[in-house]
């Protein structure tokens, strides 16, 4: 019976068919993927550092660090270095990433180049690998030279991939690959100069990592070095890609909540067409049980349909996710079909097909046969409130669940339930106030196609409450949805670089500062920044040094904080991108005076200070005392050099120190003059030519908002066929209505009024309800997750209120079409 009545009523069934479906395949997909990815960070983690485990320092090895690194007998090792490179060929140059590399590195994994063996014969040709981009930019062949510092050798193959790498750290600085041994001369390791040692190992079988970095750790952390093993990399690259699986996540689960209402809307009419039908059944002497199976089957069969169909889609979908991220991945994805997302597809359809129709089913147990008799649409029992709470408990039981499983937090899959409980009361509330407001000021003396409009919304068997909070909802998840795409993308917004600072000539030492000025001005540019750069580390805060934080493990101080090496700087006033939060800031201080200086508020959110403590530096082996003066709030977003650590005038101007110069570069072909001239005069210094970087960030960005969009368009997609299902929940009421209407006399023109005016209302407060709770949404969602300024688009009041308007108008015109074209007793029989 179920599958007869299921063929029967097959156009019917679409919409709740469609809403399972995309909201399956949104979730799916990214399940898929993220699965994926896991597997492939585990599978890879070797091949992505290139050995078992890695010790890694910011400075040349003391003779306490070399012991502990040689007693372990690494397999290879390298430092590495950016700076800048120059073809002699044509005179090209390019901020490239040096890696001497000594030794057969990589252990898993390989070099990928041109010509095969140049990977392994490198080192004893004394020749270089070049990024094999960057030799089809400046046109440079294997044989040809390239000249990194004083150090002139021949490229001997060009790079394609390595462990390491990934395609935008190579899109900046791509990769050289030269010889160990010819490091020194290059004489680019000077004073100041940004490097990295590191040593990698080749582990035995019976190796146990964890004890490994329990042991190692505390050793290396003494001498600032860091061990880094494939199984932490593996860890620290899970927890990185999956933030992003959690907000893709999220998005999904948006648009499977929008499936959910639109699988109520959708059983909503449907069983309610359905009534006469299951009474005549009860009459014919089917019991409670059958009638409310035959239904049932039919709603748990399609939610395994819709299962399968989205885990379908799913799959097609994250097919195409690997393309997209590949920009962010520092490794090529294996997509590979895994069994657990498409049956949790099945079981999730399944579920939520029945769990948000088993309200509207409940009502096919209480049918009376004598309905099947009676003209009135309304049962004569009504479903009792006991069985409704157990349905919506389960409901807000399922929803915690779901939303637990996503989030990974309880405090915020309780604030997620708790805010969609607040969200249907508020509409419900305004519904019932726009029903009550209506009724109080009614226009008697209006026109009759208006009076009768408004006696719509508060008549009895209306539909105010159910249409405006369907409509509220739908908008309500679209509309947040939108604002926090703009949230997100915001935060790396880069703005308009006309003007600013474009070339940034970083490691100038003291002697060379007033030579590369003058270079500067003879290209007929001009100084925009001139910033004198001290490194420094902590040595104590409030009298606690490294080695007792680490023992006292109720400070919870970062590691980082001991370990990091600060590059300084100190002037006299703050600039745009910083904003003072706490404490006053001194500008100039004389000397024998107290140092009070200026920390950014993540390094006093990690080193546990605040405005009055003390902290004690070593600035090149001499301790300097000073006390935190004021916080600063800084937004690291902006492409210019910003600090966590500022000191006033009057305190490090005799300290060793480089400088940081920059300047504009009006077109492509000035700065590759002054970079050529720079480079040649100055081998040492790396210039930054930010225009590539605005050009790569742009293509992130883009690729970053495309994915956003996209994973919106099933919302977006979704909440349509929501609101279609709503509005039509009152297509049987209306047809009636306006078949007594004509019957009585009405025009076609007056029906058309009546019908329009009621559902624009219905749109308007509706959708204008739902984007200002949205607002109120992405307000906190701004100032207590993504911490980040949050301001509101006029899109959503623009664009969807005046869409979704239109889009309730068009639906509900569209249930009364068959009404003006046919006589009212067809109808009225077509409807029996």
């Amino acid at each position: 019976m179920a599958w007869r009545d299921a063929k029967a009523s097959r156009m019917r069934l679409l919409l709740f068919t469609a809403s399972i479906v995309l909201g399956i395949a949104a979730v799916v997909s990214i399940q898929l993927f993220r699965d994926n990815l896991q597997d492939n960070i585990k599978n890879q983690s070797k091949s992505l550092m290139g050995a078992d485990y890695l010790i890694d320092i910011n400075e040349t090895p003391n003779e306490r660090a070399q012991a502990i690194i040689d007693s372990l007998n690494p397999v290879a090792s390298e430092v590495n270095f950016v700076s800048m490179v120059v073809f002699p060929k044509n005179g090209g140059t390019k901020l490239a990433r040096v890696r001497a590399i000594e030794g057969p590195f990589p252990i898993y994994g390989k070099m990928v180049t041109q010509p095969e063996d140049a990977a392994t014969t490198y080192q004893q040709k004394g020749g270089a690998l070049v990024d094999a981009t960057l030799l089809l930019q400046y046109d440079i062949k294997t044989g040809d030279s390239i000249k990194v510092g004083e150090l002139t050798l021949p490229v001997v193959g060009s790079l394609s991939s390595m462990p390491g790498n990934s395609a935008v750290t190579s899109s900046v600085a791509p990769p050289v690959v030269i010889p160990r041994h010819l490091v020194g001369e290059t004489n680019l390791l000077q004073f100041g100069s940004r490097k990295e040692y590191q040593y990698f190992y080749k582990a035995t079988s019976e190796t146990d990592f964890i004890q490994l970095e329990n042991t190692l750790e505390p050793m290396l952390d003494a001498e600032r070095a860091d061990l880094d093993t494939h199984t932490s990399t593996s860890r620290r690259l899970g927890r990185r890609y999956e933030n992003m699986g959690k907000f893709l996540n999220l998005v999904a689960f948006i648009a499977l909540l929008l499936g959910c209402v639109g699988i109520a809307s959708s059983v909503h009419i449907y069983i309610r067409e359905k009534l006469t039908h299951i009474a005549v059944l009860k009459c014919l002497g089917a019991s409670r049980q059958q009638s409310f199976l035959i239904y049932l089957i039919q709603i748990a069969g399609i939610g395994i349909l819709g299962g399968v169909l989205g885990g379908a889609i799913g799959i097609v979908i994250q097919e195409s996710f690997p393309y997209i991220l590949k920009e962010f991945l520092p490794f090529d994805v294996d997509i590979t079909i895994t069994v657990q997302p498409l049956i949790f597809g099945i079981v999730l359809g399944f579920l939520i097909a029945v769990l948000f129709a088993l309200l509207s089913l409940l009502n096919t147990w209480y049918v009376s046969p004598l309905q099947a008799l009676r003209i009135s649409d309304t049962s004569t029992q009504k479903t009792p409130k006991q069985a409704k709470l157990i349905v919506f408990a389960l409901i807000i039981v399922f929803l915690f669940l779901f939303s637990y499983w996503l989030l990974d937090n309880v405090l915020y899959a309780i604030a997620f339930v708790v805010g969609m409980l607040i969200t249907f009361a508020i509409l419900a509330g305004i519904a019932t106030l726009t029903m009550k407001m209506i009724k109080a000021w009614f226009p008697k003396t209006w026109g009759y196609t208006t009076r009768q409009s408004l006696l719509n919304l508060f008549r009895p068997n209306n539909q105010t409450l159910v249409l405006i909070v369907a409509i509220g909802l739908g908008t309500f998840l679209i509309s947040t949805l939108y604002f926090t795409k703009d949230i997100l993308l915001s935060k790396t917004a880069i703005g308009d670089s006309s003007g600013k600072a474009n070339i940034i000539i970083i490691d100038v030492q003291p002697e060379q500062t007033e030579a590369i000025e003058k270079t500067i001005a003879a290209n007929q540019m001009e100084i925009i920044d001139n910033i004198p750069l001290v490194t420094m580390r902590i040595h104590s805060r409030n009298g606690v040094e490294a080695n007792e934080a680490e023992q006292d493990s109720t400070l919870r101080i970062r590691r980082w904080v001991y370990n990091h090496e600060f590059r300084t700087t100190y002037r006299n006033h703050l600039v745009a991108s910083e904003e003072l939060l706490e404490g006053e800031w001194t500008p100039e201080v004389n000397s024998g005076d107290v140092i009070p200086i200026s920390i950014s508020e993540n390094v006093a959110e990690s080193a546990k200070v605040t405005v009055g403590d003390n902290i004690v530096f070593n600035v090149q082996g001499v301790l300097m005392e000073t006390v935190v003066g004021s916080i600063r709030m800084v937004d690291w977003g902006q492409l210019q050099l910003n600090f966590n650590i500022l000191f006033p005038k009057g305190v490090l101007e005799n300290a060793p120190q480089f400088t940081v110069l920059s300047t504009n570069a009006p077109t492509e072909a000035s700065s590759a003059q002054l970079q050529r001239t720079v480079v040649a005069d100055f081998p040492n210094v790396t210039i930054i030519d930010l225009r590539q970087v605005f050009t790569i960030v742009d293509d992130i960005l883009s690729k970053v908002s495309w994915i956003i969009n996209f994973m919106a368009f099933f919302s977006i997609i979704t909440g349509i066929i929501v609101l279609i299902g709503s509005v039509r929940t009152s297509k049987h009421q209306r047809i009636k209505e306006s078949v007594l209407l004509r019957t009585l006399g009405a025009k076609n023109q007056q029906i058309l009024r009546i019908t329009a005016l009621e559902y624009l209302l219905l749109g308007m407060v509706g959708s204008l309800v739902g984007i200002l709770l949205a607002l109120v949404s992405a307000l906190l969602l701004a100032l207590f997750v993504f911490r980040e300024a949050f301001v509101p688009s006029i899109i959503p009041f623009v664009v969807f209120l005046p869409a979704i308007s239109v889009l309730v108008l068009g639906i509900g015109l569209s249930n009364i079409r068959g009404v003006l074209n046919s006589s009212p007793l067809e109808i009225l029989r077509r409807e029996v």
